[in-house]
């Protein structure tokens, strides 16, 4: 069992100080690259689906919240507010609240639907102390998050959309989801008081469900406060299970921001706001990547991708010049050399890193390189080109596996 609060201070990636505060980590080198690799997938994911990138700002004025119903529904969870200049500002607990008004800045057409505008943005929850964990529960997030403001007939194809993503997703990361829940709502005041909306929105996602044919379960008292939604479970080591992707239908805020658009007709429609996050926050699944792989992420994710590993010092110049070619290639690789220790001894330290690149005498002279993959495997000595070729090619199309063959 890997935690991964002991497992990324030891592997270097995160870590925390009582200076800058509880539930607020700070990333080293090799977790900002993992990081940095893992926020460029989602992005590049989203612009192949149609999405648009905005950046809005982590304050917003008391009055928004109010308006979305946060601060009504979910003011607990909130930072107190703070005072500028007569105004009381608060630091945001989500972000859908500035996507709507991003989008009624403008005025669309029915031709513009749906829209679907993305962001990885900052996001503060007054968590508790007691229930603060490494990057599980933080205080400061950093949300994978999206709306799509859409027609009603466009809702269903566009949470099937999100959960093809989501699948696509944990292929490429290496998770197998625990279950997917129907979170909906339970009993109490902390949800919209709109029994007529409510039923249209579960009907909705059920129906998503079912034609995914994914087996799901139904939770009451785990939905949003303003709508029903599909959330895709995962469980850590000890057993734990936590939400990591989730699918939402809201017709709350549309109507509480006034949104619409112009349709055939030339009248005014209501959209629906269809809230969806792919990895949701990334200290959660950089914290579940931790733990699901041990800290040997897959290739194309891995802080160091190739660590050189030259015989002696009469190879470290053929070392410097694969090491510049990967960096061209956009590798992450590392250097270690004879001055590390014996042979073996730099091996076993890099045993998480996915190729081991081996130049000896022979190797130099023949501009080859002697692989040798994380799972044990050692591959004939082959020309550096076709091994970073390979190489690169695999980590770029998100694959898990180490090698696959050519000849195959």
């Amino acid at each position: 069992m890997h935690d991964h609060r002991k497992l990324g201070r030891e592997l270097g990636l995160f870590d925390t100080d009582p200076l800058i505060g509880a539930g607020l980590p700070y990333w080293l080198p090799d977790g900002a690259a993992v990081r940095h690799t893992l926020e460029e997938y989602i992005r590049a994911a989203e612009r192949r689906a149609g999405y648009q990138h905005v950046y809005s700002p982590v304050l917003g004025k008391r009055e928004l919240y109010e308006i979305s119903g946060h601060w009504a529904h979910y003011s607990d969870d909130m930072f107190p507010p703070m005072d500028l200049g007569g105004e009381q500002v608060v630091l945001r607990p989500s972000l859908c609240p500035h996507h709507a008004v991003i989008y009624r800045s403008r005025s669309h057409s029915y031709r513009e639907l749906p829209l679907r505008m993305a962001e990885l943005g900052g996001m503060y929850r007054s968590e508790l102390s007691g229930v603060l964990g490494g990057l599980t529960r933080v205080r400061a997030i950093q949300l994978n998050d999206a709306h799509i403001f859409c027609t009603l007939d466009q809702v269903a194809e566009e949470a099937q959309a999100a959960l093809e993503m989501i699948r696509q997703a944990y292929k490429a990361l290496g998770i197998t989801p625990t279950r997917y829940r129907l979170s909906l709502p339970g009993s109490g005041g902390k949800y919209v008081a709109a029994p007529e909306k409510w039923r249209r929105s579960t009907a909705l996602l059920t129906d998503v469900l079912d034609r995914s044919g994914l087996p799901y379960e139904a939770a009451e008292g785990e939905a949003a406060f303003y709508g029903p939604k599909i959330d895709v479970q995962v469980t850590d080591g000890a057993g734990r299970e936590s939400t990591l992707s989730t699918v939402q239908v809201d017709f709350h805020q549309p109507e509480r921001f006034d949104l619409h658009y112009i349709g055939a007709d030339g009248a005014k429609h209501r959209p629906v706001m269809v809230h969806r996050s792919i990895i949701g926050s990334v200290e959660r699944a950089v914290a579940h990547l931790i733990e699901q792989h041990g800290g040997a992420f897959p290739a194309w994710l891995a802080p160091t991708q190739l660590v050189i590993l030259p015989i002696s010092d009469a190879e470290l110049p053929n070392a410097r010049a694969l090491a510049q070619r990967c960096a061209r290639l956009g590798l992450r690789a590392q250097i270690a050399g004879p001055d590390r220790g014996s042979l073996g001894a730099r091996i076993r330290e890099a045993r998480l890193v996915p190729y081991q690149a081996v130049i000896g005498a022979k190797e130099a002279a023949d501009d080859h390189v002697a692989l040798r993959l994380r799972d044990g495997r050692r591959l004939d000595p082959q020309p550096v080109s076709d091994a970073l070729t390979h190489i690169s090619a695999l980590i770029e199309t998100h694959s898990t596996d180490l090698w696959v063959d050519p000849t195959s």
